[in-house]
C-alpha cells in the first residue's frame, strides 16, 4: 500500500464522514442548542419578570402599610376625641347633680330652719306667757289670749 493511497482513502472517509455529520448529526445538535438557548433566555425574561413583580409588590406592600398606620393613627385619634368627649360629658353631669344635690341641700337646710323657727316662736310663747303669768301673778289663759299670743309669736 502506497501512502498516496492511503492518503486517498482517509481523505475521502473523512470528506464521508463530514458530509454525514453536516447532514444527520449537525442539524440535530442545532436544534438542541436551539431549544436549550431559548430556555435560558425564558428563564432569563421570567427571573426579570419575577423581580419586577417583587418589586410591584414590595411597593405594594409599602403602599398599604402606610394607609393601614395612616388609619391607625385616625382611629386611635378618634378614639382620643370621643375619650374626651365623655370626660367632658361626665364632668357636665357631675356638675348638674353637685347642683341638684346643692339646691336639695340647701332645701332641706331652708325646710330646717322654719322648722325651728317655728319650734322657737312656740317656745317663745309659752316663755313669754309664763313670763307674763309671773309678772301678773295671776293665771293668764292661753285659750282667751291665744290671738293675742299669736300675734306675738308672729311677731318674733
Amino acid at each position: 500500500m502506497s501512502i498516496t493511497l492511503t492518503l486517498i482513502g482517509q481523505s475521502i472517509t473523512f470528506l464521508a464522514f463530514v458530509f454525514f455529520c453536516m447532514k444527520f448529526v449537525w442539524p440535530a445538535l442545532i436544534n438542541v442548542m436551539q431549544e436549550r438557548e431559548k430556555r435560558i433566555a425564558d428563564g432569563l425574561d421570567a427571573a426579570e419578570k419575577a423581580d419586577k413583580d417583587l418589586e410591584l409588590a414590595k411597593q405594594r406592600a409599602s403602599e398599604q402599610l402606610k394607609e393601614a398606620k395612616a388609619k391607625a393613627a385616625e382611629i386611635v385619634e378618634q378614639a382620643n376625641k370621643r375619650a374626651n368627649q365623655i370626660i367632658e360629658e361626665a364632668k357636665e353631669q357631675a356638675v348638674v347633680e353637685a347642683d341638684r344635690i346643692k339646691a336639695a341641700a340647701q332645701a332641706e337646710v331652708d325646710r330646717s330652719v322654719s322648722q325651728a323657727r317655728e319650734e322657737l316662736r312656740g317656745k317663745v310663747a309659752s316663755l313669754a306667757l309664763v313670763g307674763a303669768e309671773k309678772v301678773l301673778g295671776a293665771s293668764v289663759d292661753e285659750k282667751a289670749h291665744s290671738d293675742m299670743l299669736n300675734k306675738l309669736a308672729a311677731e318674733l
